[in-house]
């Protein structure tokens, strides 16, 4: 998150432990502020501002696009692993409904003898297996999803938990322009309410253009 920040992006993080929200700044030696949120009762968000960094301490659900609108890119490493498999359709839905027209969706997802997923060895999860089949199941609808790479992640210590092997897939996920237009045109055919910003934004090498935000 650090080095995206370096490159001068606004990051965006949610995590349902505040310990680890606090280490990372105090590991990458960065000031922060800590403040509740009236949007999600409970919830706090912790900042750097330097940096533009904002991290959310809340589950992971309760978040939506209302607090920090869309985002232009997301990396999913450690999460759609993690949560309750049981779980997956509503995280996927959640993920789509916070990508921008452009977004990049860079998923980790991991791969081991399914049988150890189903409990029948020593080794349950976290991290959850995730075939690639069900990857395509909970985001082909919406999305290209595109293949990137493998790789051997297994380690001594993860011998230990009872894996016989262990891979990292990453996939590259965009929106599909088809579903873009149905999204738009079931708005309009529900007469819901459509708030667009616009404001003229200039890039870093120095072309202008108009960025739009449609609230719904």
């Amino acid at each position: 998150m650090k080095w995206l920040a370096d490159m001068g992006h606004s990051v965006v993080g949610v995590e349902i432990s505040e310990k680890g929200i606090r280490q990372f700044f105090e590991e990458n030696n960065m000031t922060y502020t800590e403040e509740k949120m009236s949007a999600i009762p409970g919830a706090k968000v912790y900042k750097n501002l330097e940096k533009n960094i904002s991290l959310y301490h809340c589950d992971i659900y309760n978040f939506c696009s209302a607090i920090e609108g869309q985002f232009g890119a997301m990396w999913d490493r450690g999460s759609l692993v993690a949560i309750n498999p049981g779980d997956r359709e509503k995280y996927a839905a959640l993920i789509i409904s916070l990508m921008a027209k452009d977004c990049r969706y860079l998923l980790d997802t991991v791969h081991y003898n399914p049988e150890l997923y189903e409990g029948m060895l020593l080794y349950c999860g976290p991290p959850f297996f995730v075939p690639d089949e069900q990857i395509h199941s909970l985001f082909a609808n919406s999305c290209d999803i595109k293949f990137l790479q493998s790789m051997d992640i297994l380690t001594e210590r993860k011998r230990n938990w009872g894996l016989d092997s262990l891979t990292e897939n990453v996939h590259l996920l965009t929106l599909k322009f088809l579903f873009l237009f149905l999204l738009i045109k079931l708005f309009m055919k529900r007469r819901l309410f459509i708030l667009v910003t616009c404001s003229i934004y200039t890039s870093p090498a120095g072309l202008s253009g108009l960025l739009i935000r449609i609230y719904w």
